[in-house]
């Protein structure tokens, strides 16, 4: 079945884009506004206003055929470009208002037809005494005359109409440029305007339009025979074209007329041309071919929006798609688009409606650039195109659109993007569709996330003992039935650290297992959605813990540097499920881990409000990593109104020593607590220190220390005995750390 918006009857080549898109660029502004616009800003800043329009325009051309010859473009032009690289919900926001200033460039070009007749209004005044006070009685029935050819014959007596008025286009510009006027200045003066002139912004919106003729291309789209070549030519081809006709344009009239006289009188070009006649008959034959071409493309746009069923009436969709039988046009869409434009053209005002229509344009030409750009960066195998623009300037033709909208009008500016964002939110509610958008910004972040992976393994490694930070991977068969790990790996790694949680299941890798291991992920993640964490959630597949150990060690962390601390969890009702620990104590130490243990309890953490932080004489190790990982959990909003405890048990001896130093680093300001909170306990016997740690029956959390002495002496015993406490975390720091 062809695709619903292929043609049979798709005959078109590069010469119509072209022709309908220069058409429209050297049109009704070039022969109204543009002198008019030399006598506001001269010569120097009507160069500035072409440059910046080119700067969004000519990246906007070469966006649109990057994506262009990536992909088929079928009917619905620049809409089709947009819904099919950003989503439908996104593409049929911008369609619309770019529908919108396609229907009400129609109006503008038929009201700037009317301006050529000022020289017969004028004759017709003079010899017949008939004035016309309104030009309304041009408009009007100039738009009936167009709108019944139109329905009529279709895109094909539009066509045939293009090749004349270029032709006429052509020949008036040719005689335009080599007039010589008699009263030209002698005194060229390239910065010279009137006095008090209009903005240089406010010009440039009246004058915008004029290079928003690449869109009139594009809305052929479902009538090209080969759309992956006519629209990159067309549309590239008659944007250089323009360029080049504006800067001479520019000179002539600035060699040719006084600001005065461009700023006073809206045909001057008559004045400067070797035959004047022929200045309003290109201005009739240029806002003609313009109307035309917005004219074809506005209802294929519209169309093409109503067979993606973006409207949320089915029937509203249904009707638009309907068709005339013998010229294959979109017959209501039609329909809509010339009501549309006798709405504007019955305001007849021709700069109200050109800000209209520059504000629209900004807007589509800004998403189309935007596109490009974050395909550049996506990397999707899928987007191929075979001519490629530069990543640099999609981005410039971005942001360019975004600030000049803002520049151009204010109140406009946010009027558009209010109505976008209602449209946007409209359509979302009825079409949960979001293919492309998505898509596209997954792509963004992990092609970002890879460069910074990289960036992060090639740099030079700090040793850890100038700056460390815990770059924590937690392993545990017991996801499910305690949360305690989970939740202290998420505390590590909110702010200062990074942190992976592996749930691991026993077996072999085969098709069971592996479905399994999908199953236990969407748990996991589903696990994580209700809390605060910034944890990389993974599963492992291994027949023994051992193995499974020794696998995770050796991953690279998601930060792009390795791990350099392990976090184990048992229940302290079930102690022997720390065997596998002690087991492979020689393993784990091998690798230069920091190794941290969680005893959990019936009481879990509490209430999140106190850490206590034991430190004997045998943590000389371990003692600065114990008070950082306290400091780390503390940074967590779950432990905002929490309070550090550190004791510390010393021979009686090194009492005063120990003190001295710990006050010395709060005063520094490297502890995070009160002189109050540290309390030192003199021992003579080190079988009393789980005794006396009972004074931390209390505490949320409880930091003790470890080493490898005592896993060999006491093995297990060594995690066993306090029964009454809270949950519990056994700390070996590998090496000393130093707390800057």
């Amino acid at each position: 079945m062809p695709n619903k918006f292929t043609k049979s009857t798709a005959t078109f080549g590069t010469l119509p884009v072209f022709m309908t898109a220069i058409s429209t660029i050297l049109g009704a502004i070039l022969f109204l506004r543009f002198g008019w616009a030399v006598g506001n800003v001269g010569f120097i800043g009507v160069i500035g206003i072409i440059i910046l329009g080119h700067m969004i325009t000519i990246p906007t051309a070469m966006a649109v055929a990057e994506i262009a010859t990536n992909q088929k473009v079928l009917g619905g032009g620049a809409y089709y470009i947009i819904s099919r690289s950003f989503g439908l919900n996104i593409g049929a926001a911008i369609g619309i208002t770019l529908y919108l200033s396609q229907a009400i460039s129609v109006a503008f070009y038929i009201i700037a037809f009317a301006e050529a007749f000022d020289p017969v209004i004028q004759w017709v005044a003079n010899d017949f005494g008939w004035l016309i006070y309104d030009k309304r009685a041009i408009t009007i029935p100039a738009m009936c005359i167009l709108s019944g050819l139109f329905l009529w014959r279709g895109a094909n007596m539009g066509m045939k109409i293009l090749y004349i008025v270029v032709g006429t286009l052509a020949v008036s510009l040719f005689m335009f440029f080599i007039g010589s006027p008699a009263d030209a200045p002698q005194d060229i003066v390239l910065d010279a305007t009137v006095e008090n002139p209009k903005s240089f912004f406010y010009v440039f919106t009246i004058i915008f339009p004029a290079f928003t003729g690449l869109a009139a291309g594009l809305g052929l789209s479902g009538e090209l025979k080969n759309p992956k070549r006519s629209i990159p030519r067309g549309t590239i081809w008659a944007t250089v074209a323009g360029l080049v006709v504006y800067l001479l344009a520019a000179y002539k009239f600035t060699v040719s007329a006084s600001p005065e006289d461009l700023d006073s009188n809206q045909l001057i070009m008559s004045n400067i041309a070797i035959w004047g006649p022929i200045i309003p008959i290109g201005l009739a034959a240029a806002s003609l071919s313009s109307a035309l071409g917005s004219i074809m493309v506005a209802p294929r746009t519209l169309q093409a929006i109503g067979m993606d069923d973006v409207f949320p009436q089915r029937g509203f969709n249904k009707w638009l798609k309907k068709e005339n039988r013998k010229t294959t046009e979109p017959l209501n869409a039609s329909v809509i688009s010339i009501l549309i434009a006798f709405v504007f053209i019955m305001i007849g005002d021709v700069n109200f409606v050109a800000q209209i229509i520059s504000m629209f344009f900004m807007v589509t030409y800004g998403a189309i650039c935007l596109i490009s750009f974050l395909e550049h960066f996506a990397a999707d195998p899928s987007y191929r195109p075979t001519f490629r623009s530069r990543w640099y300037l999609s981005l410039m033709g971005a942001l360019l659109s975004f600030w000049i909208m803002f520049q151009m009008n204010m109140a406009y500016a946010i009027v558009s993007l209010l109505i976008m964002g209602m449209i946007y939110y409209g359509i979302n509610v009825s079409n949960k569709e979001n293919r492309g958008l998505a898509k596209l910004f997954r792509g963004v972040v992990f092609q970002l996330s890879r460069y910074l992976q990289i960036f992060a393994q090639r740099a030079e490694k700090v040793d850890r003992e100038v700056s460390w930070r815990p770059f924590a991977i937690c392993i545990s068969k017991d996801t499910f039935k305690r949360r305690s790990a989970f939740d202290l790996l998420r505390w590590i790694s909110y702010k200062y650290g990074f942190g992976t949680y592996i749930h691991y299941l026993e077996g072999f890798l085969n098709e069971k297992t592996n479905e399994e291991s999908k199953s236990v992920m969407k748990r996991l993640i589903n696990l994580a959605s209700g809390s605060r964490n910034r944890v990389f959630l993974d599963t492992i597949i291994s027949p023994s813990m051992t193995s499974a150990i020794a696998q995770v060690m050796q991953l690279s962390g998601i930060s792009g540097h390795g791990y350099n601390s392990i976090l184990f969890e048992y229940s302290r009702i079930e102690p022997d499920q720390l065997n596998y620990v002690i087991d492979n104590y020689n393993l784990i130490e091998s690798t230069q881990f920091d190794v941290c243990i969680l005893n959990t309890s019936y009481k879990g953490f509490g209430y999140h409000k106190e850490i206590h932080i034991w430190i004997g004489s045998s943590d000389y190790e371990n003692a600065n990593l114990m008070i950082l990982l306290a400091y780390i959990i503390q940074g967590h909003p779950d432990w905002k109104k929490g309070l550090i405890k550190i004791f510390a048990m010393y021979p009686e001896k090194d009492l005063e020593e120990e003190q001295d130093k710990l006050l010395s680093l709060i005063r520094s300001g490297q502890l995070p607590i009160s002189s109050s909170n540290i309390e030192l306990i003199g021992i003579d016997h080190t079988d009393k220190k789980k005794e006396i740690m009972n004074k931390s029956m209390d505490a949320d959390l409880t930091i003790l220390g470890f080493n490898r002495e005592d896993i060999d002496r006491d093995k297990l015993d060594m995690f066993t005995g306090f029964d009454d406490m809270g949950n519990i975390l056994f700390v070996s720091s590998y090496k000393k750390i130093k707390i800057k």
